[in-house]
């Protein structure tokens, strides 16, 4: 087993390792690898230690196999107080993801602090719950060390869980909360999900995060629910904790079918 979702493969490339499969095919990945090395690109663009990412918002193109991916990002809309910075993974010369985020300037706002959700109650202690069987689980369902305050696997309906990677973004590399919460948070449309994935399709085709504030330690707690509307759409929105309190919200649009 290799310790990261990427190996480092020269300059803006990137191997997927075992870690990065999804759960709808063996030789796709999940999106939560990719979104993080997407914030990632976008964190080191030009970066100022002023600003912080306050909006990301993935768009998916297509499947993204396991396999060598680049990864470039540019500042779209440069601003002293606002810049819009955009990133895009490509896959043998095809662009499979493309992210655009606000990069907000910091300001010392601790005294108005206010509004946002309670937090969730800490990991709970005990061993994990067995994984799904409908569904890819050698690859990143079980990188993730997951810990539910309420439902589970298979239980269709709103979930609470605790999530935590078992390992660093791009082996070698210490991942930053940020990244940690973007590996973790496309998982909300699994976690909360209504339908039985032996029998339907639900892939999301975006996925978009609004932070209140950065992130921090190995923790991504999510509070997620799914919606699934009468003419095969469906929309995952989820609440975001790190082990401090809420941190910000997600949103994912689902396409439904059958298999």
């Amino acid at each position: 087993m290799t310790e990261g979702y990427y190996l480092p493969a020269g300059g803006d490339r990137f191997t997927a390792t075992e870690h990065t499969v999804g759960p709808w095919a063996s030789d796709l990945q999940h999106l939560g690898p990719p979104s993080a090395l997407l914030a990632r690109a976008m964190q080191r663009c030009q970066p100022r230690r002023d600003t912080a990412l306050a909006k990301l918002t993935v768009d998916i193109l297509g499947p993204v196999p396991r396999a060598e991916v680049e990864v470039t990002a540019s500042v779209l809309r440069p601003g002293r107080t606002i810049e819009l910075v955009g990133a895009q993974l490509s896959v043998a010369g095809t662009v499979a993801a493309r992210a655009t985020g606000w990069r907000l300037a910091t300001t010392d706002t601790a005294a108005l602090a206010g509004g946002a959700p309670g937090g969730m109650p800490p990991p709970p202690d005990g061993g994990p719950l067995p994984l799904p069987t409908a569904w890819v689980v050698d690859g990143y369902l079980r990188s993730i060390e997951w810990r539910w305050l309420h439902g589970s696997w298979g239980e269709p309906g709103p979930a609470a869980a605790w999530a935590r990677p078992r390992f660093d973004l791009v082996a070698g590399e210490p991942t930053d909360g940020l990244c940690r919460l973007l590996t973790v948070a496309d998982s909300a449309s699994g976690l909360s999900a209504r339908l039985d994935p032996a029998i339907w399709l639900f892939p999301n085709t975006d996925l978009t995060v609004h932070l209140h504030r950065s992130p921090r330690g190995e923790w991504v707690g999510v509070q997620a629910n799914t919606a699934i509307g009468p003419t095969g759409a469906g929309v995952a929105t989820a609440t975001l904790h790190d082990l401090d309190g809420s941190v910000g919200t997600s949103s994912q649009i689902l396409t439904v079918r059958a298999r």
